[in-house]
């Protein structure tokens, strides 16, 4: 982090009235022989709380600069993308990732949608859509583990239930037995508020 020298300091709060930043940094490095960014001395102004004085908001009324200037481009016209042109990181449809939350994706479609393995293996197996309301859950615990049988469909509620009591098991048949023990859960709780009023 640079660090601005008493001199410089009072060139700056001498200087800056009236002054775009870029001016005031060109002004900087020509009398200290520096080499500063605008965004450096950007920063000192900011921090030091100054002001030029200078309102660069477009005022009610004012023509903008850049008005009938239609697709105006200020250089970097050979780094644009052209159409049809595919960026460095771009994947094909198909490919699978490991999301933030540790599940495996699936890319779909283009642009850039993907989708739970564990949701697109479920599908296929059972031949509908996860209906809304539901998840699908690692009977296992084993987020890697996408064989039919240890992919589970389960409601929210049942899902929150044996959150909450720790039902999800390691193997996936006892997982099986904590889905059930949820529903029981969930009838005692509906009994329970049933019988308060």
């Amino acid at each position: 982090m640079f660090r601005f020298t008493s001199d410089q300091v009072d060139f700056i709060k001498t200087n800056i009235k009236g002054r775009y930043i870029e001016e005031l940094t060109e002004m900087v490095n020509a009398h200290f022989g520096i080499n500063l960014k605008s965004s450096q001395i950007r920063a000192f102004v900011k921090n030091n709380g100054l002001k030029s004085g200078i309102d660069a908001r477009i005022k009610p009324g004012s023509v903008p600069p850049n008005k009938g200037k239609k697709g105006l481009s200020q250089g970097g016209v050979e780094t644009q993308f052209k159409k049809g042109h595919k960026p460095h990181n771009y994947v094909p449809v198909g490919s699978e990732r490991v999301n933030g939350d540790d599940y495996v994706d699936i890319k779909v479609a283009d642009p850039n949608q993907w989708r739970g393995k564990h949701l697109i293996v479920w599908e296929r197996h059972h031949g509908r859509h996860v209906p809304k309301g539901n998840a699908v859950i690692f009977g296992d615990g084993n987020r890697r583990n996408f064989d039919p049988d240890n992919l589970i469909m389960v409601t929210r509620g049942q899902l929150a239930i044996m959150n909450k009591r720790g039902l999800i098991q390691n193997d996936a048949e006892l997982t099986r037995t904590g889905v059930i023990m949820a529903d029981i859960y969930k009838k005692i709780g509906e009994r329970k508020r049933g019988g308060r009023h």
